[in-house]
């Protein structure tokens, strides 16, 4: 997957994703704990540090011992993780800076597939975040990577979010035309009928049970 600026849970599309600015007694005790104590395992390889507002988090450590060890297969593993448990409770922020740091270790991992599904996963959280918009572009990157590595199951998925996306933005054709798409794919890979039946949903279109002939 092409190197690519992604924000790590930054504020360039939109400011929910900014990490929440510290009132004056947090900045304090955190100038205080940064002169007195050791400084945190970070990842040798160029990305920012955890943010300091998850550094308490349930698998910081975890995720902290193995970005600092090089290890960019359980580091992203970890941070996926990290960002599926915050999706559950939708807060968003925090599931945006897990989602894009595990992103980046996928990649450096070369790990395409799981760094194409997590590219949809990001566009799914903008989603359901109410940032159809910024949402988009993590849709098409994963669009793009899947086909160039056969994955029609994921290509798919990622074509019905971006159809979600659109809809969502009031662009109806757009979102037909990728809901078509995305049903075509999804029947190809053999995807689960719930997964197919949302396509058809966002399609405008139902197929009855034991009928092949689809009722517009």
């Amino acid at each position: 997957m092409s190197a690519h600026p992604h924000s790590h849970g930054g504020s360039h599309t939109r400011r929910a994703w900014g990490e929440p600015r510290p009132g004056p007694v947090a900045r304090v005790v955190g100038w205080v704990r940064a002169a007195l104590s050791r400084p945190t395992a970070t990842p040798r390889s160029g990305l920012p540090d955890l943010p300091v507002a998850l550094r308490r988090a349930e698998l910081a450590d975890q995720y902290l011992e193995t970005a600092g060890a090089g290890d960019h297969r359980r580091a992203g593993a970890t941070a996926a993780t990290a960002s599926e448990r915050a999706i559950e409770v939708e807060d968003w922020w925090p599931a945006d800076v897990w989602a894009h740091r595990a992103l980046w270790h996928f990649e450096q991992a070369q790990m395409t597939l799981a760094a194409t599904r997590q590219a949809r996963r990001i566009g799914d959280l903008r989603t359901r975040a109410g940032d159809p918009a910024s949402a988009r572009r993590y849709y098409a990157e994963a669009i793009d990577e899947a086909r160039d590595i056969g994955a029609e199951h994921e290509q798919g998925l990622a074509a019905l979010g971006m159809g979600r996306a659109h809809l969502d933005l009031g662009e109806v054709t757009p979102a037909r035309r990728l809901a078509a798409a995305a049903a075509d794919l999804l029947e190809r890979a053999g995807a689960p009928a719930a997964e197919l039946d949302a396509a058809r949903g966002l399609l405008g279109t139902e197929v009855a049970v034991g009928e092949g002939a689809e009722e517009h």
